[in-house]
């Protein structure tokens, strides 16, 4: 079964209340419109830094990945289209993610099950991290996301100093490399598909 990225994070483990502290930086900002329409576009997945060994495992197969993030205010959701490359294939995959706004996390379920991670943006740089399971130290982790794959230092360094508030190294960090992405022409294909699902029927 191929991974994808972004709805392997948010299915990890159900994200516990993260009350602690040390957390402010990460967890606790609401998500607003100007948060959802900046948000919307084009976004590289850069990389994450696990604990769960099953699913840090599972991140290594993937080499890159970009998706596309169209929110719906009304709502409350983001429809997420995107192509990952993982072992030298591409995968293209299309879902609905929740908005909980006051908790400022997204959400999507599985079943009757609904797994959530909190959103942390960086505006001023163009990038955005996800964090789940902040209270298990055996199983919290950190994603990192931004609009370019070659991102600016301060950027990468607020990633890092995130990974380090959890106690974690940076070598616990699995990069993508863009080098290896497989699914620029395929996306080119869809894009009439993408936006035919965008403006609707």
């Amino acid at each position: 079964m191929v991974l994808h990225m972004v709805l392997v994070i948010l299915s990890l483990l159900p994200l516990l209340e993260a009350q602690n502290p040390e957390h402010a930086n990460i967890t606790g900002t609401a998500i607003t419109n100007d948060t959802l329409i900046w948000l919307s576009g084009k976004w590289f997945y850069i990389g994450s830094a696990l604990r769960n060994l099953e699913f840090k495992q599972a991140v290594q197969k993937i080499q890159a990945e970009y998706f596309y993030f169209t929110p719906n205010l009304t709502d409350n959701t983001i429809l997420l289209q995107e192509y990952q490359t993982s072992e030298d294939r591409c995968v293209f995959n299309s879902t609905k993610l929740g908005v909980q706004r006051e908790n400022g996390t997204l959400s999507k379920f599985e079943g009757a099950v609904e797994h959530v991670a909190h959103l942390k943006v960086f505006m001023k740089h163009r990038g955005f991290m996800l964090a789940f399971a902040l209270e298990d130290k055996k199983n919290l982790g950190l994603s990192f996301y931004a609009n370019k794959t070659d991102i600016a230092p301060e950027l990468l360094e607020e990633f890092l100093e995130a990974v380090r508030s959890l106690g974690m190294d940076e070598s616990e960090i699995i990069y993508t490399d863009w080098k290896k992405d497989v699914c620029s022409q395929q996306q080119k294909q869809r894009e009439p598909e993408r936006k035919k699902t965008e403006e609707g029927p």
